[in-house]
C-alpha cells in the first residue's frame, strides 16, 4: 500500500474553479446556500482569497436588507458562514446573526425525548418527533463551532447531546451505517434506508467534532468510536469508481457525488493509515465529476425520507446543487488542511 498522493497545485485550482461556479448560483437563505457557502468559507480558510469573502459579504448584506426568512433547523446551516465572516471581517453583526440562530436552537427549536432537535425545513412542525442525520450539519456542528469560538459551555453541551442522541437513534449497531432518520412516534427508522448523503452528514461532522474535543471529554471517545466503526463499514462499500451510492448497500443504486465528497473528506480528516487506497480511489472518482467550469455533477436533488429504496434511486441527479458544490469544496479543503496525510501536498 502506497501513501495517497495528489498535487497541491491541482487541488488549489479545483477549489477556485468550484468556488467561482458556486458564486454564480442564485440561492435563498436556506440549507442549500448554507452548505454551498460553508464550502466557500472553507476555501477562504486555506487560500486566503479575498474574492470569496467579498462575495459572501455582499450577498449576506443584500439579504439582510431584504429581511431573513423565519427560523428553522435547515436555515441554521447559514450560521457557518456567519462564523467565517466574523473571523474575516471582525464585524460583530455577523456574530450577532450566528448568536440569533444559536438562541433559536437553544430556546425555540422543536425538540423531543432527551432534548433532541426535531428536523424542520420550515417554521412549521414538519416532521413530528423525527431526527434526521442532516441536522448534525445544519444545527449540531454549527452550535459546537460557536460554542468553542465563544467558550460557551451550554452551546457545547447541547451540541454534543445532539451528536449523542443522533448516533443512538441513527447508527445501526449491526452494519455501523447511519439510517436517514428516526421516527420517535412510530419507534422505527421509517423506510430504514442507509442513505449516502445521510452518512456523509454524520461522518463529516463527527470527523470535525472529534478534532475539536479532547480525551477528557466523555463524548471524545463516543464520537471517535462511532466514526471509526462507520468509516470501517463505508470503505467496504466504495464502488470500483471510488464513489459511494445514494443507497449505500444497493448496487443498482447510482453513484452520488455529494455523499462521496462528504465521506471522502471524513476519511482524509480521520486519517486512518490503512485507508490510503480508498482515499486515492475517491480522489479520482470525485475529480471525474467536476466539470471544467467547476460544476459538480451527479448530485442527488433534495431528498426527504422516502418511502422505499426505489424512491431514493429515482431522485434526479441532473442539476448542479449547492450541497454538491459545498461538500466537494469541503473535501478539497480537507486535503490541504491535512497535509501530513497526503503526499505531494
Amino acid at each position: 500500500m502506497r501513501k495517497f498522493e495528489c498535487d497541491e497545485i491541482e487541488v488549489r485550482e479545483l477549489i477556485d474553479r468550484v468556488a467561482r461556479r458556486t458564486m454564480n448560483m442564485d440561492f435563498t437563505w436556506n440549507w442549500s446556500c448554507g452548505v454551498a457557502y460553508y464550502g466557500i468559507s472553507k476555501a477562504w480558510e486555506v487560500t486566503g482569497n479575498q474574492d470569496y469573502i467579498d462575495f459572501l459579504v455582499k450577498w449576506v448584506d443584500e439579504y439582510l436588507e431584504l429581511g431573513l426568512p423565519p427560523m428553522m433547523v435547515n436555515a441554521c446551516a447559514m450560521g457557518h458562514t456567519m462564523l467565517t465572516l466574523h473571523e474575516a471581517t471582525g464585524d460583530s453583526k455577523y456574530l450577532d446573526l450566528a448568536l440569533l440562530k444559536a438562541e433559536y436552537l437553544r430556546k425555540d427549536a422543536i425538540r423531543f425525548g432527551e432534548g433532541v432537535f426535531q428536523h424542520t425545513v420550515s417554521s412549521k412542525n414538519d416532521f413530528p418527533e423525527q431526527a434526521w442525520a442532516d441536522t448534525l450539519f445544519m444545527a449540531a456542528y454549527f452550535l459546537l463551532r460557536l460554542g468553542f469560538k465563544l467558550d460557551k459551555k451550554e452551546y457545547i453541551d447541547d451540541a454534543l447531546n445532539q451528536f449523542y442522541w443522533h448516533e443512538e437513534y441513527l447508527q445501526d449497531t449491526k452494519t455501523n451505517l447511519f439510517y436517514h432518520a428516526w421516527d420517535n412516534v412510530r419507534g422505527d427508522h421509517l423506510s430504514g434506508i442507509y442513505w449516502g448523503r445521510a452518512n456523509a452528514w454524520a461522518a463529516y461532522t463527527m470527523a470535525q467534532a472529534y478534532k475539536m474535543l479532547n480525551p477528557f471529554m466523555p463524548m471524545w471517545m463516543q464520537i471517535g468510536g462511532a466514526l471509526g466503526d462507520q468509516l470501517s463499514a463505508l470503505v467496504r462499500l466504495q464502488s470500483p469508481n471510488g464513489l459511494w451510492r445514494t443507497v449505500l448497500n444497493d448496487e443498482s443504486s447510482y453513484e452520488e457525488t455529494s455523499a462521496s465528497a462528504g465521506i471522502a473528506a471524513s476519511l482524509v480528516i480521520n486519517g486512518h493509515p490503512l485507508h490510503q487506497d480508498y482515499m486515492a480511489k475517491a480522489y479520482k472518482g470525485i475529480l471525474a465529476n467536476i466539470d471544467e467550469d467547476g460544476s459538480v455533477r451527479n448530485v442527488s436533488a433534495g431528498t426527504a425520507v422516502m418511502y422505499s429504496a426505489q424512491d431514493y434511486k429515482v431522485i434526479s441527479k441532473k442539476r448542479v446543487q449547492g450541497w454538491g458544490q459545498g461538500l466537494t469544496l469541503a473535501y478539497l479543503v480537507a486535503l490541504l488542511q491535512n497535509k501530513e496525510l497526503v503526499s505531494n501536498i
